[in-house]
């Protein structure tokens, strides 16, 4: 609190009054997820020392491609197995729609779209054929909310009996999808 306030921190070990302070423009710049609390509430000290900017999620699915992709060549330069662009929009549209749906989840961000792209990426390249499919998309992401709170794998479940399989009765990349997802559950 004290680096904070007064841009000095006390070192007693090293004398009494003896201080390391800081240089002109220092800043903390700090994220945190409100879903994710940690173990303990921040301290209403530290909160009056902060401004507060909330992050919203991407609304242009155009523009979160763009991202994802480039976050995945930026991530996995020669590693990263091909992605058709079908592929990758489903992993743009199932993180949309689990953002604003009614399986709504608050952690679905493009951070998180793209750790598991980069998975999916991974998965592909060394334990598939070398290109990512949608059934590697639908592994990561069963994977995920499967691994996370009870709520989530009930709504990631939602998800795939419903949306999901609606798409896949017309479109052979979501029936992929819907084929892996029903492989984990099992």
């Amino acid at each position: 609190v004290s680096v904070l306030s007064e841009k000095q921190l006390m070192v007693p070990e090293l004398g009494d009054g003896f201080g390391i302070s800081a240089a002109p423009g220092f800043n903390v710049i700090a994220t945190a997820n409100l879903r994710d609390r940690g173990v303990h509430e921040m301290s209403s000290a530290l909160k009056r020392r902060f401004n507060f900017e909330m992050v919203r999620p991407i609304t242009d699915r155009g523009f979160e491609a763009e991202l994802i992709a480039r976050a995945l060549d930026a991530e996995l330069g020669e590693q990263r197995a091909p992605m058709s662009p079908e592929v990758l929009d489903i992993l743009v549209t199932v993180f949309a729609d689990l953002r604003t749906g009614t399986t709504a989840t608050g952690t679905m961000s493009t951070a998180e779209a793209v750790n598991v792209g980069v998975a999916a990426s991974l998965s592909a390249r060394y334990l598939g054929d070398g290109a990512v499919r949608a059934s590697d998309i639908a592994r990561q992401m069963v994977g995920v909310a499967l691994k996370g709170q009870d709520e989530d794998a009930k709504r990631m479940r939602f998800y795939v009996d419903s949306v999901v399989r609606e798409r896949a009765a017309s479109n052979a990349q979501w029936r992929d999808f819907l084929n892996a997802s029903q492989e984990l559950w099992e």
